[in-house]
């Protein structure tokens, strides 16, 4: 684990706060969930739901999101094979540590989640990453090569860890791709952990159209697909750690088996809020995720205007840019330089790579934030060029 001791985000996240730099690095909202959720939470803390929930996770809960997986997605869910885990990055780590072992390999895709490699690493496993590079669409997007992805399939392949939307590029994998991945997983018998916590944040303008595709739902892919979400981004309640994981049985038993030794359980008065929340009417949905697109706009239009290019993002809280343009070579260093040159923080996407030259010069936005600072950190980012 030497190579995983601290987090970009963390990094990050201390220097804005040291310098008092707009964070626009670390993805959380600053702005609180529903107040029926905040008000449930509350209610069961002082009403004594504080103790040790069951294992599993609380049944309303386990039910709650089985119903929504029909409702949004059509899935048919046993919330007998729902757990409930200690957010989406538990649910993950789980997966990974009970399904591999030294010598197995994980495919996933780069820029990536940094704890995917963290994981695969705790496991033992080989990573195998493909890249994700801007496509020739209009907009572009950011996609896969369908050779490099054969490629890194291999006898040793267990699990592929796919995420869309996904987080850092911001792109929504069509059906298309997600069949594409699917059906490499199904010729070479691996597991698809589908990390989905960003399913509600799929823009008007995505080039597969506005919705979520879960890969569970794809032919032939329920079977051997782990589907993994949380509250944490759909409520804006990122601190209380509430995820889940859902799939065939044998494959909820042995994460079950891992996350068992890992936090046991949590969250006890949270669980039954969020079995509350998703039973919201759709419109808090739709809302949602037109108001992050409005937000996606106001920012990327300026960061464009600082001499950015910038990727545009159907989904998710962030948006990737490159700063090449401004005569910028390496992203790490113009993050670590940009609260004291303009008092924002953003994150660099080469941290979020095996190979580090693949985002060298990329550099994440968050626009999980209120409008009048989105507005300020435009304001601020106007002055970069001048400071470069």
């Amino acid at each position: 684990m030497r190579p995983f001791t601290s987090t970009i985000f963390a990094e990050m996240s201390a220097l804005a706060l040291r310098t008092g730099a707009i964070n626009l690095g670390q993805g959380f909202p600053d702005t609180d969930g529903p107040p029926s959720l905040l008000a449930d939470a509350a209610a069961n803390i002082t009403g004594g739901v504080n103790q040790y929930p069951p294992g599993p996770g609380v049944p309303a809960l386990r039910a709650a999101v089985a119903e929504h997986q029909s409702r949004f997605h059509g899935l048919s869910v046993d919330p007998e094979h729902v757990l409930v885990t200690t957010g989406a990055t538990e649910a993950i780590a789980a997966a990974v540590l009970a399904l591999c072992e030294p010598g197995d390999e994980v495919v996933t895709f780069q820029p990536y989640y940094d704890s995917y490699a963290a994981t695969v690493a705790l496991a033992g496993a080989t990573l195998r990453a493909v890249p994700l590079r801007p496509t020739p669409l209009r907009p572009p997007t950011f996609g896969f090569d369908a050779d490099e992805l054969r490629a890194a399939f291999s006898p040793r392949t267990r699990v592929v860890l796919v995420n869309s939307p996904h987080n850092p590029t911001g792109a929504v994998f069509t059906a298309a791709q997600l069949t594409r991945i699917g059906e490499l997983a199904a010729e070479h018998d691996a597991v698809v952990v589908s990390d989905e916590v960003y399913e509600h944040m799929v823009f008007s303008d995505a080039p597969g159209g506005p919705a979520h595709i879960p890969v569970a739902t794809l032919p032939g892919m329920a079977e051997r697909t782990l589907t993994i979400s949380s509250a944490g981004k759909t409520f804006s309640v990122t601190g209380w750690k509430v995820g889940w994981v859902h799939g065939p049985p044998e494959l909820v038993a042995a994460v079950r088996a891992a996350k068992q030794y890992l936090s046991y359980v949590s969250g006890a008065p949270f669980q039954p809020a969020i079995a509350a929340a998703l039973a919201l009417p759709d419109a808090f949905f739709t809302d949602l995720a037109a108001g992050l697109q409005r937000k996606r706009d106001l920012l990327s239009v300026g960061l464009g205007a600082a001499g950015l290019t910038v990727y545009p993002s159907a989904g998710t809280y962030f948006v990737i840019t490159d700063a090449a343009p401004l005569g910028v070579t390496d992203g790490v260093d113009l993050c670590w330089r940009l609260p004291e040159l303009v008092g924002v923080a953003a994150v660099p996407v080469s941290g979020f790579c095996a190979d580090p030259e693949l985002g060298r010069t990329l550099v994440r936005f968050a626009f999980c934030k209120r409008d009048e600072v989105l507005t300020e950190a435009v304001d601020r980012l106007a002055g970069l060029p001048a400071h470069l």
